[in-house]
């Protein structure tokens, strides 16, 4: 048996610019590598509409050009075969009353050539080479990954481009919205953190140089698509793919905080990867950032359904993203509701190709 719980801040509806959702539970982006030659699927779509329950999903990273390919079987939606790949997956999202956000992930220095389509090259700010980190390979397994390239002026600027035009083809493609991936040490944050910007120019050195790229980022899109459609998520503190803490982090964060507010983005996303063995991210530290931002915020990082309700009731949030629960929990709003049982991942199939571990976690039994 199961209780409902009659009453929690989770499940009210939540305007997020234009569009209303029906809770504030998001799903949020999640790297499956099911994208066969980068092109969505039917599995895909399964995938996504068995989960549209939540208030806000938004999708695994999805590559803006050919060079933002890292990984294997990662999407892209920078052609047309690939845009039209993309429609049905949020036309059955939005037959099922879900909202879907896509987000835009250039993994800079964190890509393999062996993963890439023939011609991509591998860009980063700075020649700042991944020394311990292995990206998987189809038929080969875990390899080293080449030092990158540095990115010239004209790169920077094609990339900018790039994000725009593949924001376009996600609305195109029926997306409510569009995730800039700031996070978890890929070209976004390559740029922001002096650990990976060694650069000099423009685009280097003070805060408010490294944070340029990600702020031109941010406005090309919001010119391209509007500033209500648009969001951005971050991750201060994480040492994932290699990055570190630095003495201006903070700093850095607040003047980026300010810039997308001034561009009017639609929300912040702030990831918490304490949980996985990073620094803990102060509360302090996001309540500035809230104030700095003053739009929706949402909340990523181990939460349970109590420290979401707490986080959300004294005003630190607005919405609150999960990870791993949706990868085995396609009900996961039901189930939160009812206090029910969450099922528990396998992590074996998380990359994994096929249908195994992606669509086939049972829904709650109701009978």
């Amino acid at each position: 048996m199961v209780e409902e719980i009659s009453q929690s801040i989770l499940f009210e509806s939540f305007r997020l610019g234009t569009i209303m959702l029906d809770n504030r539970i998001v799903m949020a982006p999640l790297t499956r590598c099911r994208a066969m030659d980068h092109v969505p699927n039917e599995l895909m779509a399964e995938y996504y509409a068995q989960r549209a329950t939540a208030g806000l999903i938004i999708s695994e990273g999805t590559a803006p050009s050919p060079n933002g390919i890292g990984y294997a079987r990662i999407p892209g939606i920078y052609s047309k075969e690939q845009l039209d790949a993309w429609k049905p997956i949020a036309d059955r999202v939005h037959e099922l009353d879900g909202r879907i956000f896509m987000q835009l992930m250039h993994t800079g220095r964190m890509s393999h050539p062996d993963n890439m389509p023939q011609g991509s090259r591998i860009l980063a700010p700075s020649v700042v080479p991944v020394k311990k980190k292995k990206l998987f390979v189809d038929g080969k397994g875990p390899c080293d990954l080449p030092p990158p390239g540095e990115m010239s002026e004209q790169d920077i600027e094609a990339t900018i481009s790039e994000f725009g035009k593949a924001a376009q083809n996600a609305v195109a493609s029926g997306m409510d919205g569009i995730e800039i991936h700031g996070a978890n040490g890929y070209l976004v944050e390559q740029f922001i953190s002096p650990v990976t910007n060694k650069r000099t120019d423009y685009y280097g050195g003070s805060v408010d140089n490294r944070i340029r790229f990600a702020v031109e980022v941010a406005r090309e899109i919001c010119d391209v698509i509007g500033a209500d459609r648009v969001g951005m998520r971050i991750s201060p503190l994480s040492i994932f793919n290699e990055m570190d803490v630095y003495p201006a982090m903070e700093a850095t964060y607040y003047r980026l905080a300010e810039e997308l507010a001034d561009l009017g983005l639609v929300y912040l996303h702030l990831v918490d990867h304490e949980k996985w063995g990073n620094p803990p991210f102060p509360r302090s530290f996001k309540e500035k950032l809230g104030k700095l931002f003053k739009g929706p915020i949402i909340l990523c990082g181990a939460y349970d359904r109590f420290r979401a309700e707490k986080d959300l009731e004294s005003g630190l949030g607005d919405l609150v993203a999960y990870g791993r629960p949706y990868i085995s929990n396609p009900d996961l709003v039901e189930r939160m509701h009812k206090n029910a049982i969450l099922n528990v991942p396998d992590p074996k199939t998380f990359y994994k190709a096929g249908p195994q571990g992606y669509i086939d976690y049972g829904k709650m039994d109701n009978g």
